[in-house]
């Protein structure tokens, strides 16, 4: 995931230097628009080079208005309020302007802020102005000014805020997603891992005096699904925290776990077709769904046959785990139709994710079924 920080300070920069191109070219306007105003004056290079320092000062609170927003704010409408009562420039508010757009952009602040800026500029020009009807409209238009700055601030710091809000929900989200996902995988591991062992424990329970060779047996595949569990618990949670060289289970691990299930006593035939252009989140969700059909096969089932059955197409991919078992598993032990148990939901969730079909139930000559359907690619 790409850092934020170093976009956001490239963004910064490009602003402050846009900024500073503003400020030049106000600087240079406010010089040129004091110099036609005061071109008929005899006392001309005095009150122009106020006006030009004037201009250069109000240039200067632009620049540094996303620095120091409040001091430039104040430092503009000290500038051009002088220089506006002194009758050496007009027009010099659109810097105080700038400057209150950026105050009310940041925090909250109080609502007495533009108030308080238009009636300086308005005193200023009472100040300035012996013309009634001029001094009027210049007071409204500076009004205005200050009004549309304070105004469009609010609203982008209410579009900001309403922005970080659903980044902040979207983030909660995916947090909650995530634990879902964990927990998903967690019970697929455990569960598989546990109705292995607990098969097997049972066989070596009823066998270990009569038949001792047998019980050894059974202890041995117990111990190897303990440590395949323990493996698999270890590469979901080192897939969780990013450490390299721990994949999640694919397609292809389908082989080690029918061995496992046979060792069971679940003699399970694969087909498997190509899965090279599976996703690896699909290839995952394939995995997942057989292991859980087997599981319960090998829990509710056993001893008996299975078939698994995963066919490749070009856009989706089609499942379908059938044994030969006794029927009246389907209920108890299978988890039943459409109430299901723990194994039945999480498989119709994982289908449900990839938007396709999931179906359960018992077979009319004996055993269980259980097919998916998982559109993937152009057709997810």
């Amino acid at each position: 995931m790409d850092d934020p920080e170093p976009a956001a300070r490239l963004r910064r920069g490009h602003l402050v230097a846009v900024d500073a191109v503003a400020a030049a070219f106000l600087a240079l306007a406010d010089a040129l628009a004091s110099g036609n105003m005061l071109k008929d004056r005899a006392d001309f290079a005095g009150p122009f080079t106020a006006a030009c320092l004037v201009a250069v000062g109000l240039g200067a609170t632009v620049a540094a208005r996303r620095y120091r927003p409040v001091p430039a704010l104040a430092a503009a409408l000290a500038l051009a309020s002088a220089a506006t009562a002194a009758g050496v420039l007009w027009g010099a508010f659109p810097e105080a302007a700038l400057a209150l757009y950026i105050v009310a952009v940041g925090r909250p602040r109080p609502p007495w802020i533009p108030f308080a800026t238009a009636a300086v500029a308005s005193l200023a020009i009472v100040a300035a102005r012996e013309s009634v009807p001029a001094t009027v409209v210049w007071i409204a238009v500076t009004c205005a000014v200050m009004a549309g700055a304070w105004a469009a601030g609010v609203l982008v710091r209410g579009r900001r805020s309403d922005a970080a809000q659903l980044e902040r929900q979207r983030e909660q989200r995916i947090v909650v997603e995530e634990r879902l996902r964990i927990a998903r995988e967690l019970h697929d591991v455990v569960t598989h891992g546990m109705g292995l062992i607990a098969v097997k424990a049972g066989v070596a329970n009823h066998v270990a005096e009569v038949r001792p060779g047998e019980a050894r047996d059974a202890l041995r595949v117990i111990e190897a699904t303990s440590r395949d569990a323990l493996t698999e618990m270890r590469r979901l949670l080192g897939v969780l925290r990013q450490e390299p060289g721990l994949d999640p289970p694919r397609v292809a691990g389908l082989a080690d776990l029918a061995a496992r299930a046979t060792e069971a006593g679940v003699r399970v035939e694969l087909a498997v077709g190509d899965a090279a252009a599976l996703p690896d989140a699909v290839q995952l969700a394939v995995y997942r769904i057989v292991q859980e059909a087997v599981t319960n096969v090998v829990k509710h089932a056993a001893p008996t046959r299975c078939r698994a059955t995963v066919e490749i197409g070009v856009r989706e991919v089609r499942i379908e785990v059938t044994d030969d078992g006794p029927g009246g598993a389907a209920g108890g032990g299978h988890g039943g139709g459409q109430g299901g148990g723990h194994g039945l939901v999480g498989m119709r969730e994982r289908v449900a994710m990839y938007g396709g079909r999931f179906s359960a139930g018992p077979r009319e000559g004996g055993g269980f079924t259980v097919t998916a359907t998982l559109p993937f690619g152009d057709a997810a």
